[in-house]
C-alpha cells in the first residue's frame, strides 16, 4: 500500500464555508484532501483560491456539495476511501497512516443569532441544518481522524429546538453525539478570537476530540479543552489585535466614489500587518498603484451619506430624522478600547459605518477584519436580501444565495485557525 510520503498532514474540512477554517490550516501545513460545502458561491469561492495548489478539489471525488452523498452512499463514502489511499496516501484503516484532523462548522441558520434576523413559521427541528451535526459525528465514525474539531457559534450553547423547549438542549444533544463516539476523549471550550489576536471579537464554541491511541494525557477529567492541552492557550500567542487603523488605513481611497470601487492600493503598506496581507502567494508584497480586489463601494443615496457623515462628526449619533427602523448602524472607531475588539463581522454590508469615510465597508475591508489575505477573491453577488439570500423553509426550500459579505461573515477567521493548525500539528508530533 502507498504510504503518505508528503510530509504535511491531511484534513477534511466539512461544511467549509469559503473556506477561513482551511487557508488558516492549510498556513499551518496542513493539506485539504476533501471538502463539502452545500452553497455553490462559497464553494466556487473555496475553490477558484485552491485552483493552482489543490487543483483535485475541484474534481467530484474530491469535494461534495451534500453532506448526505457521502452519509446516504455507501458506495460512494468507499470509493472517497479509495481515493485517499491512491491519489493522498491516507489509508483509514491505518492507526499510523490515516486521516490527521476532520473540522466542520455545521451550519447555524436554525440556531443562531444571526438566524433569528428573519424567522419563518417552520419547527428549528424540521430544519436539516440543524441535524448536521450528526451526519459530522458518522464521517468522523467512518474516516477515523486522529484529531476532529467542530466550531459553531456561541448562540448554539443556549439553542433550543422549539420555542418551548429547554435552554441549551441542542448543545447537550451535540455532546450527547460526539461524545458516543468510540475511541475519542472530548474536550469543548468557549474561545474568543481577539484573544488570539484577531481584530475583532467572535466567540466560537470549539469542539476538540483526540483518538484515544494516540496517548494524549489528560491531567483532569474535567478540564476544559484550553487546560487539557487540546487548544492553544492565548498566553501563547499574546499578539495585540491591530487597531483597525492599522488594519485598513492603506485602503482609504482618498479619491474615491460613492458607487464606484477602487482598482489600485492608494499607498504603500504602513506597517507589518498590512505588508504581511497584502503578500500574494509567492511571498510578493503589493505596493502602491498595483492591482487590489474586492474594493468596490456601496451606492449609498444622497440621504444615507449625509446620515453617515453626521454619525462620524457626532461620535455616531443618529439625529431623529435619519432614524429608520432598520437595524441600526454604528460607526467603526479607528482605535479600540483598553478591552480590545468589540465587534464581530456579520453578514449585513451596512451594519457598520468607516470612521472616516461616509460609506460602508468593503469586501475587502470586511475580509481584512477576518484576517484575510487580500489574494483570497471572493465569488458570487456583493449582497442580496429576502427570501433570496435566507431560503423559505416553508416551502421547503432550503436553498440559499450567500453573497461575498455573508461569506466573509460566516467564516472562521484566518488568523484564528492558523494558531489552531498550529497546535494540532505540535499534538500530531508528539
Amino acid at each position: 500500500m502507498p504510504k503518505n510520503t508528503n510530509s504535511r498532514p491531511t484534513f477534511v474540512d466539512l461544511f467549509a464555508g469559503c473556506g477561513g477554517l482551511s487557508l488558516g490550516l492549510e498556513q499551518a501545513g496542513f493539506k485539504p484532501i476533501f471538502v463539502n460545502e452545500i452553497n455553490k458561491d462559497a464553494l466556487e469561492t473555496y475553490q477558484f483560491n485552491r485552483k493552482d495548489e489543490f487543483p483535485y478539489l475541484s474534481e467530484e471525488m474530491f469535494f461534495a456539495h451534500d453532506v448526505k452523498e457521502l452519509v446516504l452512499d455507501s458506495n460512494r463514502l468507499e470509493a472517497l476511501k479509495t481515493a485517499f489511499l491512491n491519489f493522498h496516501g491516507v489509508d483509514v484503516k491505518s492507526l499510523e497512516n490515516g486521516l490527521d484532523l476532520l473540522v466542520g462548522g455545521p451550519p447555524c441558520q436554525g440556531y443562531s443569532g444571526i438566524g433569528h434576523r428573519r424567522s419563518y413559521s417552520v419547527d428549528k427541528e424540521q430544519l436539516p441544518s440543524n441535524h448536521l451535526y450528526q451526519d459530522m459525528a458518522f464521517l468522523i465514525s467512518q474516516l477515523k481522524p486522529k484529531l476532529f474539531l467542530f466550531e459553531n457559534v456561541r448562540g448554539l450553547l443556549n439553542s433550543r429546538w422549539t420555542q418551548d423547549g429547554s435552554k441549551g438542549e441542542i448543545w447537550r444533544d451535540v455532546q450527547k453525539t460526539f461524545h458516543a463516539l468510540d475511541g475519542y476523549s472530548i474536550r469543548s471550550q468557549l474561545v474568543f478570537a481577539k484573544n488570539y489576536g484577531v481584530p475583532q471579537n467572535r466567540p466560537r464554541i470549539l469542539m476538540v476530540g483526540i483518538r484515544n491511541d494516540l496517548g494524549f494525557k489528560f491531567d483532569d477529567e474535567n478540564d476544559d479543552s484550553i487546560a487539557a492541552g487540546l487548544l492553544p492557550h492565548p498566553d501563547e500567542y499574546s499578539v495585540a489585535p491591530p487597531h483597525l487603523e492599522e488594519l485598513l488605513s492603506d485602503l482609504i481611497d482618498l479619491h474615491y466614489q460613492n458607487g464606484g470601487s477602487t482598482q489600485v492600493y492608494p499607498f504603500d503598506p504602513m506597517n507589518e500587518i498590512q505588508s504581511y496581507l497584502r503578500m500574494n502567494r509567492e511571498g510578493h508584497v503589493a505596493s502602491k498603484g498595483q492591482p487590489i480586489t474586492e474594493h468596490d463601494y456601496s451606492n449609498h443615496s444622497p440621504h444615507v451619506v449625509r446620515k453617515f457623515q453626521h454619525m462620524i462628526e457626532h461620535d455616531g449619533e443618529i439625529p431623529d430624522e435619519y432614524k429608520t427602523k432598520k437595524f441600526s448602524q454604528k460607526v467603526l472607531k479607528s482605535k479600540w478600547t483598553a478591552s480590545g475588539p468589540n465587534i464581530t463581522v456579520t453578514s449585513l454590508a451596512d451594519d457598520y459605518v468607516h470612521w472616516a469615510q461616509p460609506r460602508s465597508l468593503t469586501v475587502r475591508e470586511c475580509a481584512r477584519i477576518q484576517t484575510f489575505p487580500d489574494w483570497y477573491e471572493f465569488k458570487g453577488k456583493r449582497t442580496t436580501g429576502g427570501i433570496r439570500r435566507a431560503g423559505n423553509p416553508r416551502e421547503s426550500n432550503h436553498e440559499r444565495e450567500v453573497p461575498k459579505y455573508t461569506q466573509i461573515g460566516n467564516a472562521v477567521p484566518v488568523r484564528l485557525a492558523h494558531i489552531l493548525g498550529q497546535h494540532f500539528r505540535s499534538i500530531l508530533k508528539k
